[in-house]
């Protein structure tokens, strides 16, 4: 009975040092992906210029604003966004069109009764997991243009605006011209199956906050 007992134990340490030894090297194998992954993820980061509209509040009025908001700088500055600002040069060439974009954006606002301000910057911003259509663009620190609508306080409404996905012209498809084949398949993947999106999340927000700390 005893040497039953025995051999029981040894048999369980020989599993548990197994089940050791697959858990550490899928472990090793997760993290090496997740580098890998990391790294297509921030090729992507440095080729996609990001539009983002703020608005005043959630209330319904607030959120309609928004949309009337975007509509009137995408408008107004239909000559600048024809798809040849990208991310080196966005600052360079909105930052002095910057005055006649906000006051696009003021009349519309001020023909809809509200008294608003608004402003606009170029500059990096920090995003969430997102996703355009069937595209998904991993979390991060992107080179962004915001319109900023009142206090900023309301839920936002974003888009791609290099590659050019949201100018009238623009089709979904533009974006693979600017990407290699691991960065177009990082975008088709689905961030409800994709574990690793979350991880790279996780990894950006504490980078992005000690950035700010710094």
């Amino acid at each position: 009975m005893k040497k039953t007992t025995e051999s029981i134990k040894k048999t369980a340490k020989k599993i548990t040092k197994l089940e050791i030894s697959i858990l550490m090297a899928l472990i090793i194998t997760f993290s090496f992906s997740l580098v890998r992954f990391g790294d297509v993820c921030e090729n992507i980061r440095e080729n996609v210029l990001r539009l983002h509209v703020i608005a005043n509040s959630d209330s319904d009025n607030d959120q309609s604003l928004k949309l009337l908001v975007r509509d009137a700088v995408l408008t107004k500055g239909a000559e600048l966004f024809d798809g040849s600002v990208n991310v080196n040069n966005a600052a360079n060439k909105i930052v002095p069109n910057i005055g006649l974009l906000e006051k696009a954006a003021l009349e519309v606002i001020r023909e809809n009764g509200y008294d608003y301000g608004v402003k606009i910057t170029v500059g990096k911003e920090f995003f969430n997991t997102r996703s355009y259509g069937e595209l998904t663009f991993p979390a991060g620190e992107y080179e962004a243009v915001r319109v900023i609508i009142g206090s900023g306080e309301g839920h936002n409404w974003w888009c791609v605006m290099f590659p050019p996905m949201c100018l009238p012209a623009a089709s979904d498809t533009s974006v693979y011209a600017y990407l290699n084949k691991d960065g177009v398949a990082v975008i088709n993947s689905s961030p409800k199956y994709e574990i690793r999106f979350r991880a790279v999340e996780i990894i950006e927000k504490a980078r992005s906050y000690f950035n700010g700390k710094a």
